[in-house]
């Protein structure tokens, strides 16, 4: 890429494309941190070329949702009651959500970004009121389910079932859960998130509220948080690609029963994150390529 390219995804006449500079690719270095541009491009290449089963149930919001969320009040905005505050912090971002009714998806995925430390929040199934439980799969549909296509991949399942290829089983239990929760995906353990949480409730009740015109408590008694196990980073510069790496294996093979807190501790191996620097950049300038030569039919190649 010349120093002024750039490279819009998805390309026009297909709207919210996300532009990437020469300047956004190098935070793929090593070593840097990645900048909102390439977390909001990849979680959009992620979701777009997901299966259509998966991508319809399912909401990412930008990078800068819970930033705006959060955006310090003015002075002249008024109103010191936590409700009148849960309202205005709604309101900042009451339009994000005019094309879509997130209450219908079973998964929202939010990027959010704490001193220069991003990490993953997943709610799921928040139009739920109330657990639904039914009886887990027996051996049987489970091989069946490990055979199927597209179970490969994120998790580390192979066709043979190697157990030291598989990760964990999620839970022993012989009933399995589909909740109402908020699942906090960090790849660092010190991290504090009780406040992340609260912010997003809130904001969960008033959509509820503009939405369907009632009231709904999204509390934790309604709604379950919990910090899942994941694989954890062992340098300070990518949390952004362990974000990323989440939601791809997320999207691959979606965590439907569940009891918390998940134990995916298995979930990737790490090498898969360091490769992910070069094959986001290897991506970025294949579409650029693609893009110039107006082939922008062509199928893309998967990463």
């Amino acid at each position: 890429l010349a120093e002024k390219s750039q490279i819009e995804f998805p390309p026009p006449p297909q709207k919210g494309g996300i532009t990437v500079t020469m300047e956004d690719l190098q935070c793929l270095d090593n070593g840097q941190f990645l900048n909102d541009v390439i977390i909001d491009f990849y979680l959009k290449y992620l979701l777009q070329n997901a299966p259509a089963s998966v991508a319809e149930r399912t909401h990412i919001f930008s990078s800068f949702f819970y930033k705006q969320l959060t955006r310090r009040d003015n002075a002249s905005e008024g109103g010191s009651s936590e409700s009148c505050q849960r309202q205005r912090r709604h309101q900042r971002v009451k339009t994000w959500t005019r094309h879509v009714d997130i209450f219908q998806k079973d998964f929202l995925f939010v990027p959010v970004n704490q001193e220069a430390h991003w990490y993953l929040v997943v709610i799921c199934f928040p139009g739920l009121d109330e657990p639904r439980f039914e009886e887990r799969a027996g051996p049987e549909s489970r091989d069946e389910a490990e055979e199927s296509p597209g179970q490969e991949g994120a998790a580390g399942r192979t066709s043979s079932g190697d157990a030291a290829d598989s990760p964990p089983p999620l839970s022993c239990s012989s009933t399995a859960s589909t909740q109402p929760s908020i699942l906090i995906m960090d790849s660092l353990k010190l991290s504090l998130h009780e406040r992340v949480v609260k912010l997003l409730r809130d904001y969960l009740q008033s959509e509820w509220e503009v939405r369907r015109g009632s009231s709904r408590e999204f509390g934790p008694d309604q709604m379950k948080s919990s910090h899942c196990k994941v694989p954890l980073q062992d340098n300070s510069s990518d949390c952004g690609l362990y974000l990323l790496q989440y939601v791809e294996s997320f999207l691959k093979d979606p965590v439907v029963h569940f009891e918390l807190p998940l134990c995916l501790e298995r979930w990737f191996p790490r090498q898969q994150v360091r490769r992910k620097r070069d094959a986001i950049r290897d991506l970025i300038l294949y579409l650029y390529r693609l893009q110039n030569l107006d082939l922008r039919h062509v199928e893309l190649p998967s990463f």
